[in-house]
């Protein structure tokens, strides 16, 4: 693994030989938990990147890097300017030391989680990186190397994690546990004459990127200098992670609101039953009007005849106000109500739509392989997961008539994405005759058929958003989605109809809009 001090051990050498001569110039931090020391030597620079995240703790070395103007804060200015002296890694332990000029050491303390960077004056800390390990204050630079008894002896009396705590997961598979000590220290020496060739590897082990000193990955590659190794590795595991970590973030967000979504479908629609077992209201008023000499004046509610069901019934009343304007009352109630019940009608279709876009792209994350698809996805798609802005989110106008949704593009790339990608066979699809404009579609409800005006209305709004607006009559292609489709050579917003109906609309959008 890339901490061990195996690998550790001829990594120090490396840099040694790479490094030793060249003066600290420049140490700064830009993102949260990454550092980056600029070295140089007679026109010669070289760069250290240390991501020291609680999940990923790694450095490595670039030829160049371009430094941000704005956000950076500088470090351990005590050092710069100090030229390395030697490049070590500590015997046994999971650290490289810088030593430099003026009795400093700056120490890469690759410790996991608790991996850190510090600074020292002799034996004591003056500087660290992560102040919130604070007991990496306390650390003596001559306590961190550890001698071991690694004979014979002390493994058949200590045994093998305390004689080599050294050795990581994947040493550690080279050696039977279970086997008598003779044949485990056989197995020992076996695993050191490995380690000791100058081979490294770069893989993956349980579909994890990972650096390994034996040839035991999948997919590896192999390199005989341990800072190509490590920097192999470290871009491997850089880019891997940061897509799942980005695309899991996109998932769990997406999900979120598809919940929400579903939530609100949900509430809506028990709303709209409840509106529609309630009472009548525009009945009652017209039993009150046939009635109005049979209500008293400032009464609370009143007994009459139902001609509707020829049943008596009981109507509550408002006591300041007269017989007629109680009617008037409840007329106005049940305009109300019918306006509420429209309304809602038209934002659950807009919820369903929206939910059947989030399914789509959910479906679509899943199937992304690699960083640069998914920001692109994530860009084109405009998914900045804020299910509030749904009616700003939604990349086609849009109209409910008499409860069926139509979606009208807004440009020929547009077009595309509305009958490519959310136009599916059963939906009506709608486009002006022989002239550009946009593509529209009428989404199919289960169970039902288009109706005559809802089609017409669609027709218009095709024809209004053509190049035949200012015309009396147009003629507009109707046609299921299923009959049309795209070949590679059609230019943006073109499409092949295979089989159409035309019907002659007069351009114009439909009431209320």
């Amino acid at each position: 693994m890339h901490q061990n001090y195996y690998f550790l051990k001829p990594l120090a050498k490396a840099l040694h030989e790479k490094m030793q001569g060249m003066e600290l110039a420049t140490c700064f931090t830009q993102n949260k938990d990454e550092i980056i020391f600029g070295f140089c030597k007679e026109q010669q620079d070289c760069y250290i990147r240390a991501t020291l995240q609680h999940d990923f703790a790694c450095f490595h070395l670039l030829d160049e890097f371009q430094r941000a103007k704005k956000n950076t804060l500088e470090l351990f200015e005590q050092a710069i300017g100090k030229k390395i002296l030697a490049i070590e890694a500590l015997e046994n332990d999971r650290s490289v030391a810088f030593k430099l000029e003026g009795k400093l050491t700056l120490l890469f303390k690759m410790y996991g989680s608790r991996a850190n960077i510090l600074l020292f004056e002799e034996d004591n800390v003056i500087d660290i990186f992560h102040k919130k390990l604070q007991n990496d204050w306390n650390l003596k630079l001559s306590q961190l190397p550890k001698k071991l008894s690694q004979t014979w002896e002390n493994f058949r009396h200590e045994g093998l994690k305390k004689t080599f705590p050294t050795f990581d997961k994947l040493m550690l598979t080279q050696i039977d546990q279970q086997a008598p000590p003779e044949i485990q220290w056989q197995q020992i020496q076996n695993l050191l004459q490995k380690i000791q060739e100058n081979k490294y590897y770069v893989g993956f082990w349980q579909q994890t990127p990972t650096l390994s000193l034996i040839d035991i990955l999948e997919n590896a590659q192999e390199f005989s200098n341990p800072i190509d190794a490590l920097n192999a590795y470290y871009y491997a595991f850089a880019k891997i992670t940061h897509f799942e970590k980005e695309k899991q973030s996109a998932i769990r967000q997406l999900e979120k609101i598809l919940q929400r979504t579903q939530n609100y479908i949900q509430k809506t629609t028990e709303k709209m039953v409840e509106l529609a077992s309630s009472k009548n209201l525009e009945k009652i008023g017209h039993v009150l009007m046939a009635n109005l000499h049979q209500i008293p004046e400032k009464a609370d509610k009143v007994i009459l005849y139902d001609f509707y069901t020829n049943q008596e019934i009981t109507i509550k009343l408002k006591s300041e106000l007269s017989p007629q304007k109680n009617a008037e009352w409840y007329y106005k109630k049940a305009k109300n109500q019918k306006i509420e019940c429209q309304k809602l009608e038209e934002n659950l279709q807009a919820r369903r739509l929206y939910l059947d876009m989030l399914q789509n792209h959910l479906e679509n994350l899943k199937q992304i392989n690699t960083l640069k698809e998914l920001r692109n996805y994530l860009k084109n798609n405009k998914l900045d997961f804020q299910e509030e802005k749904t009616a700003d989110w939604m990349p086609f106008k849009q109209f409910v008539v008499e409860g069926f949704t139509i979606l009208v593009g807004k440009n020929a790339q547009n077009n595309d994405l509305l009958t490519q990608k959310y136009a599916y066979k059963e939906d009506l699809w709608l486009h002006a005759k022989d002239v550009s404009g946009s593509h529209v579609l009428i989404k199919y409800q289960a169970g039902k058929t288009f109706p005559k005006k809802v089609i017409e209305k669609a027709a218009q709004i095709a024809a209004y958003f053509s190049k035949r607006r200012n015309e009396t009559l147009c003629p507009v292609i109707v046609t299921p989605k299923k009959f049309v489709r795209k070949t590679k050579d059609l230019d943006a917003g073109q499409v092949i109809v295979e089989k159409e109906n035309v019907i002659m609309v007069e351009p114009c959008l439909p009431d209320n809009f």
